[in-house]
């Protein structure tokens, strides 16, 4: 399934049924009150989260939307149908958006969970609503009130508890698969990575975490360059950052580069827990030493050819999810 995190949409949600104007008419009750119903309300247009899904792709091919009508009132005191909602589901961390202001309209973060993105006009009352003692025929009702006219934007960003950060070719794929489930596109060359991958790591004792891999920021992305731009934003709801950076590149270098982008993207993304990991440790003699003097203590030496420190990283990152959590 082809990824997609954006679609803008033109919608209009469905007109209110007007209210009734209508008398109680029999044979024996020639001087019956109002009894005009009310319209029905007009259909909104609902986002409803789906765990189950991870694209926005559907939404793309749906791109202008019309949302019934509320029926209009009747006699005998019988109020219009509502009109029927159009639902649509979206992964869950899913925005959305109004386009010409960018007012936030909502975010869907939980199975089941609905967000009204255009809501329809309410009925209109019927005459009957208007009796009282002084006016006991009302001859009036109300239109129905006119459905939303909007314009919105949906963005997708990605809810997972970890986010793989670094340049392409750092490892990201490679280590995904070899930490979780998840068996992303892999090959020797830069960008292989086209679209965030999803991956839940297992700990035991049932513990478990999702794990993003982004792909890769290259210098500069914040303004455009490369396709880190486009994905920056799924590091937003990451918990923890986990930097990933090739043991065969100049790693203080990439670090700095890193950081700068996420700092000009949005500097309070570096308010978060984060890991440093060196990878591809196997490409390098000596790899199965535990330390290596020219770089600093805390960084985490990794294989994921050979496995070499994985269940150690995947400790260290339960511990830096339980740190964000608290």
């Amino acid at each position: 399934m082809r990824f997609a995190d954006y679609a803008k949409m033109y919608l209009t949600a469905g007109n209110g049924g007007a209210g009734a104007v209508s008398f109680r008419r029999e044979k024996y009750v020639p001087k019956g009150g109002p009894d005009g119903g009310d319209g029905g309300r007009g259909a909104d247009i609902v986002l409803r989260g789906n765990r189950n899904m991870n694209t926005l792709l559907d939404l793309r091919y749906k791109k202008f939307l019309k949302a019934s009508h509320g029926e209009n009132g009747s006699g005998a005191n019988k109020s219009g149908k509502d009109g029927t909602p159009i639902v649509m589901d979206v992964p869950l961390g899913t925005i959305a958006y109004e386009f010409e202001t960018r007012r936030l309209i909502g975010e869907v973060t939980e199975h089941e969970q609905t967000l009204i993105i255009a809501k329809g006009g309410q009925g209109g009352k019927g005459n009957t609503y208007f009796k009282s003692d002084v006016n006991q025929t009302p001859r009036y009702a109300q239109p129905g009130e006119p459905g939303e006219e909007v314009i919105v934007e949906v963005e997708l960003k990605l809810i997972a508890e970890v986010g793989l950060v670094g340049y392409p070719n750092a490892g990201k794929s490679t280590l995904l698969a070899a930490m979780s489930n998840a068996r992303p596109k892999i090959a020797d060359y830069p960008f292989t990575t086209m679209e965030p991958n999803l991956g839940v790591v297992e700990l035991g004792d049932y513990r478990s975490f999702v794990m993003a891999d982004i792909p890769g920021i290259i210098e500069d992305a914040h303004k455009g360059k490369g396709l880190g731009i486009r994905f920056l934003r799924h590091i937003e709801r990451n918990r923890v950052l986990m930097f990933v950076i090739s043991c065969m590149s100049d790693i203080e270098e990439e670090y700095r580069v890193l950081i700068n982008e996420l700092k000009e993207y949005r500097a309070d993304l570096l308010d978060k827990p984060r890991l440093v990991v060196i990878s591809q440790m196997d490409l390098k003699p000596g790899f199965k030493l535990d330390e290596d003097p020219n770089l600093p203590d805390d960084y985490i030496l990794v294989s994921a050819a050979t496995a070499h420190h994985i269940k150690e990283l995947k400790d260290q990152l339960w511990l830096k999810i339980q740190e964000a959590n608290e």
